[in-house]
Order: structure tokens, then sequence, then C-alpha cells
């Protein structure tokens, strides 16, 4: 069932990205979709188990795998790296145009 919602994220932020013209709202759905895939990366490591893995007393406990965490927060900071690069070129294109939809920007851009 989670899995499901966790798809249904990604699929909303992949629509948004197709569907939407404005620019900014393209890059809000690109992040929804980022957020997805890192929420189903974080489910599936989770399946084996979820307590961590501390050295202690406790015997025969399913732990959860530490590696994904790494991985998950290198993701989340490239993710808001790149969105803040699209940021910044989305601010140099509103500098030249009145407008931030993509027909409107390829109408006043296009010899």
């Amino acid at each position: 069932m989670l899995e499901a919602f966790v798809f249904g994220t990604v699929l909303c932020g992949f629509f948004g990205i197709i569907l939407k013209k404005n620019l900014v709202m393209k890059i809000v759905s690109m992040d929804v979709m980022s957020t997805g895939v890192i929420a189903y990366y974080v489910v599936i490591a989770s399946l084996n188990g979820l307590f961590t893995p501390i050295m202690g007393d406790v015997k025969n406990r399913a732990f959860a795998d530490p590696v994904p965490q790494g991985i998950i927060l290198t993701a989340i900071v490239i993710g808001f790296s790149i969105q803040a690069l699209m940021l910044v070129g989305v601010m140099k294109l509103a500098r030249d145009n009145p407008t931030l939809e993509t027909s409107e920007i390829e109408k006043n851009n296009t010899p």
C-alpha cells in the first residue's frame, strides 16, 4: 500500500513536468518526483528491518542497512543543488521575458 502511494507521488511529479507550462511549476513537479523516488528507495531499504545497527547486547534483530541512508543524503543534496541551479536559470529568463509560460518564451525567442 505504501509503495502505491509513493509510486503515485512519482507519477504526479512526472505528469506535472509534462503537463504544466509554467517553468516554476515544472521545477516544483521535478522536486515532487525526486521526493517520491527517494521515498521509494527508503521504503525498499527498510523492508529487511527497522532497528539501528548499534553495538549492544541485543542479539538476532532485523537491522536496517545504513548504506542507503548515505545514498539518500547524497541524493537530497544533489537534488537541492539542481533545483537551485534551475531556479537561477528561470530568474535569468524572467529578466528577459514578461512571463514564465513556455509557449510565450518560445514565441518571443524564435526568429
